[in-house]
């Protein structure tokens, strides 16, 4: 098994310009089933091999598309992901950078009374290693085995992904949340989803400073957890009140600092790592406890 996306995945792509064509053309080589994309008044055209609807509904009627991609600009990501939600997809993961929160606000109102799991936006994706790629991630890093992965952090996730196969540690599912202030699927939800995941072994959560995702995260595990995990914190030298790469990476009073988090991981008996590097020690270490 595997969590939300595998190799009988089906994926539009929404917004078939560029850079949405060179990761379709990227994703289908790496085997992932990509049956169409999504450019309004292009519809009936074909690009790199790809045909092209006018709308999300249109597409999945013809395909049988349960998986999108958005690679829309900022501008236009909420109208997208409302569209997506609407044709009743399983999945749908935004890789739009700079979409406005209140913009993610009303997608998230939306989002509650829906049955649609929202990756993002400004993600790099998720990944089944050796099934089904949805993002822009380098396949190369990631290699099919049993560390389940959630990252706020699209280079660490690329970066820790490459450690951990390098040593020996293939991974089940690695997703890629995206570090706003609102995103579709928050660490807490993706770490149950890990933790109820048959072919996941050990979790890794790769979260940074702001917010409380990673708190609610570790209480979770302490009072769920049926399998050990590995957690790191980015952020840790980041000043109170300046924003550190993402938007929602930003520490304000007491809340959302790297000492909270690292103590309600140690609190739930996960272990924290210093640096990237120490993670595939602790997995290991955690493998055979």
């Amino acid at each position: 098994m595997s969590v939300l996306l595998d190799r009988n995945t089906k994926v539009i792509v929404q917004g078939m310009g560029r850079e949405g064509t060179f990761h379709a053309t990227r994703m289908r080589e790496y085997g992932t089933k990509v049956v169409g994309g999504v450019v309004p008044g292009a519809g009936g055209t074909t690009r790199e091999g790809f045909p092209i609807f006018d709308t999300v509904s249109r597409a999945t009627l013809d395909t049988g598309a349960n998986a999108s991609i958005i690679f829309v600009p900022a501008s236009g990501a909420m109208d997208a992901m409302l569209e997506a939600l609407d044709a009743e997809l399983d999945l749908v993961i935004t890789i739009t950078e700079g979409t406005p929160v209140q913009d993610m606000l009303k997608v998230a109102s939306v989002l509650d009374r829906s049955g649609t799991t929202l990756i993002g936006p400004n993600c790099p994706g998720a990944i089944t290693p050796g099934e089904c790629k949805i993002g822009i991630m380098p396949a190369e890093n990631f290699k099919p085995g049993a560390v389940g992965f959630v990252s706020r952090s699209g280079t660490l996730t690329y970066e820790i992904a490459d450690l951990l196969s390098r040593a020996g540690l293939g991974q089940s599912t690695c997703l890629g949340i995206g570090g706003d202030p609102v995103i579709g699927l928050p660490t807490p939800a993706a770490v149950r989803l890990l933790n109820e995941d048959p072919a996941t072994e050990v979790i890794v959560i790769v979260g940074e400073i702001g917010g409380s995702a990673e708190e609610s995260a570790a209480e979770y595990m302490r009072a769920n957890g049926k399998k050990p995990a590995v957690a790191f914190i980015a952020g840790r030298s980041a000043p109170p009140g300046k924003r550190m790469g993402h938007a929602g990476a930003i520490v304000s009073g007491n809340q959302g600092t790297a000492e909270s988090k690292v103590k309600a991981f140690e609190a739930a008996g996960i272990p924290v790592a210093n640096a990237p590097s120490e993670i595939p020690g602790l997995v290991k270490k955690a493998l055979q406890s």
